[in-house]
């Protein structure tokens, strides 16, 4: 089983990116898929998940109303939506998939993670 995300990079602050996650090995469809972010010298952080048919969405507060997550569970994969972003949002952004549907916000309840993608936000 794989995930992979894409998408990353440097951005001015105010710009959006989009970041992508594959996922291989297995299928995902009937799960809650989520992205957390780590910023240097911090502790990983909850970002956004998606139930596993899209139709409930949650987000930190941080990131709500700028952040939206989706997915596609035909391709396998899920997205997220990045808008207004702000310096603060710089980080290794690492998609997940978390099997129990339960602790949407807590790292340890993921079961698979790919491997980060870096976007870097530039005042």
């Amino acid at each position: 089983v794989q995930l992979q995300a894409f998408g990353g990079g440097l951005v001015q602050a105010g710009g959006s990116l989009r970041l992508s996650c594959a996922a291989s090995g297995r299928t995902f469809s009937s799960y809650v898929m989520g992205w957390f972010r780590q910023a240097p010298g911090k502790e990983r952080e909850f970002v956004s998940a998606i139930s596993w048919n899209g139709f409930s969405t949650y987000y930190a507060d941080s990131v709500k109303g700028r952040f939206a997550i989706s997915r596609d569970n035909a391709r396998n994969t899920w997205y997220l939506q990045m808008n207004s972003l702000k310096p603060e949002d710089t980080a290794v952004y690492y998609c997940t998939a978390n099997t129990r549907g339960s602790g949407l916000r807590d790292s340890y309840e993921y079961d698979y993670w790919g491997q980060g993608t870096k976007v870097t936000v530039s005042s």
